[in-house]
Formats: C-alpha cells, sequence, structure tokens
C-alpha cells in the first residue's frame, strides 16, 4: 500500500454533531457516518476495554469494503503490566478481534508506552518477540527510548515508531524505522486550543505526500474536542492530494 491514510482516534463524540453527523444522526449510525467520509480510523477504546467479538464484526457490517481499523492496545499490557508477560493479553486481543482479521480490515495495532515509562530495552524485546502477525506502531512518551540501537530493534522486526505530534514532546523524530508510517496528531501549536492552522497541517502534508511514496503512511487526529480533529483530518487529506499531484 503506497498510499496515506488521514482518519481520527475514534468516533464516538458527541463534539460532532453539526459537523461530521448531521443533526438528529443516531449515535448507533456514527460509525456508518464516520466511513463514508473516511478510509481509515483508529480505535482508541480498545485502550480501555476490549469489545467482544460480536460487537467487532458489527464495525465490520457497518463500514465499506476497503475500510481499515487501527486498534489501540490495551492499557492493561501498556500501561499496567508495562509489557511484562504480555503473551496471553496479546492472545485475548486476538480473539476478540479475530472479525477484523478475518474480513481484512485489520491495519496496524498501536502500543503507546505512558509517559513515566523509561527505557528497558528487555521488556521491549519481550514485546517485539511476542507481536502477532500484521503492522505493528509503538508511540514512546518518554525521551530515554529515542536512541539508535532502540530504533535498530524496531527496524529489526518492520515496527514503525510513532510519530506523537505535541509539542510539550519536542524529542520526537521524523526518522522512518519501517517499510511504513504511523503519524498521531495530538495538539496544534498554532492553532488555538489544540486546532492544527493551515499553514501547520500545509507542513504537513507536503512531508505526508512525500513520504506515502516511499511506503504506505497512517495518520490520526486525535485531537477530537470541538471537532476539531474531522476538520483537521479533512482538510489535510485534500492538502496531500493537492501535494501529490504537483509531483
Amino acid at each position: 500500500m503506497n498510499a496515506a491514510r488521514v482518519g481520527c482516534s475514534g468516533w464516538n463524540y458527541r463534539d460532532w454533531r453539526g459537523v461530521l453527523y448531521p443533526p438528529g444522526c443516531p449515535a448507533k449510525r456514527w460509525l456508518e457516518r464516520y466511513a463514508s467520509h473516511f478510509d481509515t480510523v483508529e480505535v482508541n477504546a480498545t485502550f480501555y476495554r476490549l469489545p467482544s467479538r460480536q460487537a467487532v464484526a458489527h464495525w465490520v457490517a457497518q463500514t465499506p469494503p476497503g475500510f481499515c481499523f487501527a486498534l489501540k492496545a490495551s492499557r492493561y499490557l501498556t500501561h499496567v503490566r508495562r509489557l511484562i508477560d504480555v503473551e496471553q493479553g496479546i492472545a485475548t486481543l486476538e480473539q476478540r478481534i479475530a472479525p477484523l482479521r478475518e474480513a481484512g480490515r485489520l491495519g496496524p495495532l498501536l502500543w503507546q508506552l505512558p509517559e513515566n515509562f523509561h527505557r528497558d530495552d528487555d521488556r521491549l524485546d519481550g514485546l517485539l518477540q511476542a507481536l502477532p502477525e500484521g503492522r505493528h506502531a509503538i508511540e514512546f512518551r518518554h525521551e530515554s527510548w529515542f536512541a539508535d540501537d532502540v530504533l535498530a530493534a524496531l527496524r529489526e522486526h518492520d515496527v514503525a515508531l510513532v510519530l506523537g505530534d505535541h509539542p510539550q514532546r519536542p524529542f520526537q523524530t521524523h526518522e522512518a524505522t519501517a517499510s511504513w508510517r504511523y503519524v498521531r496528531f495530538h495538539y496544534g501549536s498554532r492553532g488555538r486550543r489544540g486546532n492544527y492552522s493551515q499553514s501547520e497541517l500545509q507542513q504537513w502534508a507536503k512531508r505526508i505526500a512525500r513520504w506515502s511514496q516511499e511506503g504506505g503512511l497512517f495518520a490520526y487526529f486525535n485531537n477530537d474536542w470541538e471537532a476539531f480533529a474531522p476538520r483537521n483530518a479533512t482538510y489535510l487529506r485534500k492538502r496531500i492530494e493537492t501535494c501529490a499531484a504537483q509531483d
């Protein structure tokens, strides 16, 4: 997949009424409406609670062929267990999300580590050895992880280093560790209240248009409040298309 998929982190937000969801559109149809506008979503809810297989099968039924779900791994594995003995937890996750894999709708699994989780090579190696088949991306939030040998370990397993854009984490790098990329937009630095400005998005569009020629790319907006995320994602996708057409 040599293309960029752009979407949001979740779809179940009341602030999006009147922006992405028409007045009167019931919440049970929000995913269907979302999928008519975007071709991918990052499921943030799986970080807090694993869905049932029935619920996951319903996601498949509500979305068109080609729609892709990125899933955030359980905080029990990343924040409670802190990557210790994750094999059973991964097996449970795989059992629950099987309908996505069977339908060809499963995108990357996102492993987000907490900000107070310092570098631990043994725990990272344990995770990398336990990862199931498919794409995986890891988001480090402590500066100690951003070292050459850590990035080399990710490259060995074709695991994408998440570029988590946030003004409070300036140590993030644009360096690629996989044959594809994963970008998370947390908080714009030039717009108001975390909204991304058009100039910021234009800069990102140029980068992403270039990166997507090298391999697949997934990008998600996590600034869901005040409907910033769907607005920013829509604008960025259009600008990427424009930049790609100009190359």
